[in-house]
């Protein structure tokens, strides 16, 4: 799998070993939505930003889904050994001591379903409004990852109620997992910029 295989955006870090930061972006997002965010983060890691390549009436995705929360399961199986390969390719390439995922909303799901199957590919991950509606199976080697969820209280496209289970899911694998709530709905507020910034501090090196 080429390191090519999605449209994207990169910025590479000028250094050797540095960190490497994907960020994946939402629904109707494109490799622009969180590229900037992304440098700003970590200014000098390797900053990949794809595209998602499946078309929901125009706006990009990374996976097929049949309605709000109902996703196709087996496209979204093979879209994860795609995207893993991708990621594979770029850390062969860029060498980091580090790899941290971020996404939003769909991009958090595809980041999270890689997650799931490859562990191995991440040492850390930001995922923002979760939606796993499916009882994942037990992942040894998650054990000992780093990851920070955020989420809103009334979220009505992610509810509430799976973005813990998911939390908790994770801890029971040994996850080192933050949570971090604020009172809205599926928006980002600046509450979680923030938890954002300093687990990235905390877990960038």
């Amino acid at each position: 799998m080429s390191i090519n295989s999605y449209r994207h955006r990169i910025h590479k870090a000028e250094q050797p070993g540095s960190p490497l930061l994907f960020v994946f972006h939402g629904t109707g997002g494109d490799e622009n939505q969180f590229f900037d965010f992304g440098r700003r983060l970590l200014p000098d890691a390797t900053i990949v930003s794809p595209r998602g390549d499946v078309s929901e009436h125009g706006a990009s995705r990374f996976f097929r889904r049949t309605g709000e929360g109902v996703y196709d399961m087996d496209d979204l199986a093979a879209r994860t050994g795609t995207m893993a390969q991708y990621i594979r390719a770029h850390k062969d390439s860029a060498k980091p001591a580090t790899v941290i995922g971020l996404g939003y909303s769909n991009g958090t799901n595809i980041l999270a379903s890689v997650m799931l199957s490859q562990p191995e590919l991440f040492d850390a991950a930001i995922l923002m409004h979760p939606l796993i509606p499916w009882k994942p199976a037990a992942q040894t080697g998650l054990a000992g990852k780093h990851v920070l969820i955020t989420a809103g209280q009334r979220d009505p496209i992610c509810p509430p109620e799976l973005t813990q289970s998911f939390a908790d899911y994770l801890i029971s694998q040994e996850v080192e997992t933050d949570l971090f709530w604020h009172p809205g709905g599926h928006e980002i507020q600046q509450g979680e910029v923030t938890a954002i910034e300093n687990f990235v501090r905390k877990n960038a090196r």
